[in-house]
């Protein structure tokens, strides 16, 4: 496993764990980032990211993309 931030723009990864606390865990369902979900990293700029996920783009910042372990 390995933290967001740090996969391949442009390839799709499954969603293993996503840590923090229930209030970031439960943020992050809410954005569509959950277990066993995929996700597709579409830049990184600074250890900030933009992702795809459930026919979404969303932006997350470094801190948030290192809890989502892929």
């Amino acid at each position: 496993m390995m933290p967001l931030n740090v996969a391949q723009p442009g390839e799709e990864n499954i969603i293993r764990k996503i840590g923090g606390s229930p209030e970031v865990k439960q943020h992050l369902a809410d954005l569509g980032f959950v277990v066993g979900g995929t996700v597709t990293l579409l830049s990184v700029l600074g250890g900030n990211v933009i992702v795809n996920v459930k026919e979404s783009r969303v932006a997350l910042d470094a801190d948030m993309a290192r809890r989502i372990m892929i």
